[in-house]
């Protein structure tokens, strides 16, 4: 019998199957007809601590469509609840989704690997349970950019073709994702037990969070309290970071926010080009609920959403004397994502002193690409140029470049105070704003090209660009380049059920 036989391909160790019964639903994935690896991310896995080398091959490919599941796995349907759209929709949880299980990785942390695309489960609500290959590979080139960009994110593992057709508004053909998270734990989880008034239930949930997520809380006398306190602070770190690269997440709903702090649920997001606040690129967000600037404020909104469903857990005997403890942990938030944002910016700015005019200097610097909708991306990103030159390349992307040369002036004298050399600044400056980005345009390429030609190409290639994205190097300017306005201008995504 060969090593490969034997070895097992997966560690699991299932907390949350083991030690939280009846908060979800054991469940297996359903077999597909003619499964083929559309990728598979070695490094992660080797991360993971899988046997990597069985997984690049037939095993991987059996595995991660869910025709073989691996031993020591425990498939679960999570349940949840959440706010779609600001209207609460009691019961939701893993309509097509499965946890396979959780495993330690080599630094010792624990994640959760998962299905999506898997089929249909108790939670279906009436859907089929798959996924197509478009939004399964939006889903790895996404969130591997947001992982380059050193952004909290959920990750892809592997994408599995099934052979089999997905019937949506076209037929298009089938496939499996398989999700790397720190948890699956969302706001919608605890909303789920509290509008069923299952306290014991959430309190296990709780508990297990905070051993999970916050174990320095175990034994802390508020620890709910400061459980909801570390969820934002999480969550305003994430959100300002989402701010400074212009993404858009698209589906801001309350079962779509991690209690870990990372980003989750790659549906109908997208990157901003030319700069506007009230960008939108859902084609379901048509009243811009989730627009690039109400981001911020829907987070804060969730997180309230959090501290509902925590009050009765803040104060066991009297849940109303909890509302001013939670109250004032989310009027917090502004200024804990503003503090956030103002690092983030300062960074961008090249500033590494602080001054109280810095944030009224990085806010005029966006109302500038506004006013004439410069790319938000080039436009940082050639802000370093003008750190010790002219900033030619700055200069091109504006119409009227005398707005630009009297901030520049402000800029200037401001970095002025800086001990650091002007190159050193312009070089850090390269290390927090990207050359490259996952632009809309180039996704919907290597998509379109993945499911209606079968060809894997356009997706290797955009992966390897968003793989290094503070490197610029030659050859890739398609890659840098935005898409024409008339296309952005109509540009929508989808959520992909």
């Amino acid at each position: 019998m060969s090593e490969t036989a034997v070895r097992p391909l997966m560690h699991f160790d299932n907390s949350y199957a083991r030690e939280l019964p009846g908060l979800a639903v054991p469940w297996q994935p359903t077999a597909v007809p003619a499964p083929s690896m559309l990728y598979f991310n070695r490094a992660l896995a080797e991360e993971l601590a899988l046997d990597a080398d069985a997984l690049d091959g037939p095993r991987g490919v059996a595995v991660f469509s869910g025709n073989e599941v691996p031993e020591g796995a425990m498939p679960i349907a999570q349940a949840y609840a959440g706010h779609q759209f600001g209207g609460f929709s009691p019961s939701l949880g893993d309509g097509r989704a499965l946890l396979l299980g959780e495993v330690i990785d080599r630094h010792g942390r624990r994640r959760d690997i998962a299905f999506k695309g898997s089929g249909a489960t108790p939670f279906s609500r009436g859907g089929d349970g798959k996924a197509a290959v478009g939004p399964v590979l939006r889903e790895a080139i996404v969130g591997e950019a947001m992982h380059a960009h050193g952004i909290p994110t959920t990750r892809a593992l592997a994408a599995v073709a099934t052979g089999e057709p997905v019937m949506r508004e076209d037929t298009l053909p089938g496939a499996v994702l398989t999700r790397v998270a720190s948890s699956h734990l969302r706001v919608g989880t605890f909303q789920y037990f509290a509008a069923r008034g299952q306290l014991d239930k959430l309190r296990q949930l709780a508990d297990y969070a905070i051993r999970r997520h916050d174990p320095e809380l175990v034994d802390h006398p508020d620890r709910y309290v400061e459980l909801l306190r570390a969820v934002a602070e999480r969550q305003a770190a994430l959100v300002a970071r989402w701010m400074h690269v212009g993404f858009i997440h698209g589906v801001m709903n309350t079962d779509n926010m991690a209690i870990s702090g990372e980003t989750i649920d790659y549906g109908p997001c997208a990157f901003m080009e030319a700069f506007d606040p009230g960008t939108v690129f859902s084609s379901i967000d048509t009243h811009g609920r989730y627009a690039y600037a109400n981001q911020p404020l829907i987070a804060r909104w969730n997180l309230a959403r959090l501290a509902e469903a925590l009050l009765p857990l803040i104060d066991a005997d009297e849940p109303e004397r909890a509302v001013p403890r939670a109250t004032e942990v989310i009027d917090g938030f502004p200024a804990r994502y503003e503090g956030h944002w103002l690092t983030g910016a300062r960074a961008k700015l090249g500033l590494a002193r602080t001054d109280e005019g810095d944030g009224a200097l990085a806010r005029d610097w966006l109302a500038l690409l506004q006013a004439q909708a410069v790319d938000h991306t080039l436009a940082w990103r050639f802000l370093a140029d003008a750190v010790d030159d002219e900033g030619f390349r700055l200069q091109a992307l504006f119409e009227d470049t005398r707005p630009l040369m009297d901030w520049l002036a402000r800029w200037r004298r401001r970095g002025a105070l800086e001990a650091s050399a002007p190159a050193d600044r312009a070089a850090r400056m390269r290390r927090t704003s990207p050359i490259y980005i996952a632009r809309n345009h180039r996704v919907e390429e290597a998509l379109a090209a993945a499911s209606v030609d079968g060809d894997l190409g356009p997706f290797k290639r955009l992966l390897d660009v968003i793989a290094q994205p503070f490197d610029e190097r030659a050859g890739l300017d398609a890659y840098v380049a935005p898409a024409p306005p008339e296309v952005t201008a109509r540009y929508r995504t989808f959520c992909g059920t």
